[in-house]
């Protein structure tokens, strides 16, 4: 039996935090890193990943060179992987899609249902299939708690809490991070995965509601079809518990009916799973993402109302 082809791949956004898992997700499927592309130079990790990569700090020549590949079905590249600043996913998904690859992208894969409409008009045009890291539907422990959930077929709601604090420096808001334009903000870049996971968990979204919103936090609560969820995020060290303040910078809970769900492990290779599932037709595309993507869109745009009854996270005590 004939060995699988190498895949061939391009990276865009090479200098970004998430980049090396990337790029090792890319190495550990056994597949080729060719080319990689970013406008900061500071990529010196590939040099203990896959030193052979082309690597370009402007778009065109990176451009250039993709489609020089593509003349020849031994060169031509196959995948796309999208690392960069969330603003700039869909330009470079759509550029992927148009010189012939697939794509794969970090979340957010884009910040709006409207815009996902676009780029399945650009799959339909290409031929070619977006694909999102979703990594925690790959996570054993969440992959668990789905299984119990749908096992149980309880017809009451579950209470579930949700805290992610994790803890930015002052050079945070100084990166397009900190710019909402280019970020979208603090519960879409650093939340988005765990709306996606609350909905790959308990259903459909039925109610959406804000509390609180700067760029440093947000809270509020959400209602599924399985589940009454209240959740805060931050980024602000500040926010962590006592327990944690000076021992971590993350602070990381999911509480389900008063029982904590353990996931603070098992996050290093789920990059490479995501891989190995896209790789092996399984991948999550545009309509797995739009569930995610609508939820914080509408957080985005939201006015802050008082919670009430038991619908505030107790964290919400400490920012009001």
């Amino acid at each position: 039996m004939l060995e699988p082809a190498l895949k061939r791949f391009a990276l865009i956004g090479a200098a970004g935090y998430i980049a090396p898992r990337h790029m090792r997700a890319i190495k550990d499927t056994g597949n080729n890193l060719v080319c990689a592309y970013d406008i900061n130079d500071s990529v010196g990790i590939i040099d203990s990943i896959s030193p052979q990569t082309e690597f370009f700090t402007e778009f065109e020549r990176f451009s250039e060179y993709a489609w020089r590949l593509k003349r020849d079905a031994a060169t031509a590249l196959d995948y796309v992987a999208v690392c960069s600043p969330n603003y700039l996913h869909h330009a470079h998904i759509a550029g992927g899609l148009r010189v012939g690859c697939d794509v794969i992208c970090e979340k957010p894969l884009v910040p709006s249902a409207d815009i996902l409409d676009e780029l399945a008009l650009v799959e339909k045009e290409t031929g070619k299939r977006v694909y999102n890291i979703l990594q925690l539907r790959h996570h054993q422990a969440i992959l668990d708690l789905k299984k119990k959930v749908s096992d149980e077929g309880s017809e009451h709601k579950y209470d579930v809490e949700l805290t992610y604090i994790t803890s930015r420096g002052k050079w945070y808001m100084e990166s397009w991070k900190g710019d909402p334009r280019k970020s979208f903000g603090v519960a879409t870049n650093i939340g988005v995965h765990f709306y996606d996971m609350l909905h790959f968990v308990f259903g459909k979204l039925q109610r959406n509601v804000v509390h609180f919103t700067n760029q440093y936090k947000a809270a509020g609560y959400l209602e599924y079809e399985k589940a009454r969820v209240r959740w805060f995020l931050s980024i602000d060290a500040n926010d962590l518990p006592d327990s944690v303040k000076g021992k971590k910078p993350t602070y990381r809970s999911i509480t389900v009916n008063g029982e904590e769900i353990e996931f603070s492990e098992g996050f290093t290779d789920l990059h490479t799973v995501s891989y190995q599932e896209i790789l092996a037709g399984r991948g999550y595309g545009i309509e797995d993402a739009r569930h995610c993507v609508e939820a914080v869109s509408t957080i985005r745009s939201a006015t802050s109302v008082t919670p009430t009854g038991e619908e505030g996270h107790p964290f919400l005590a400490r920012v009001r």
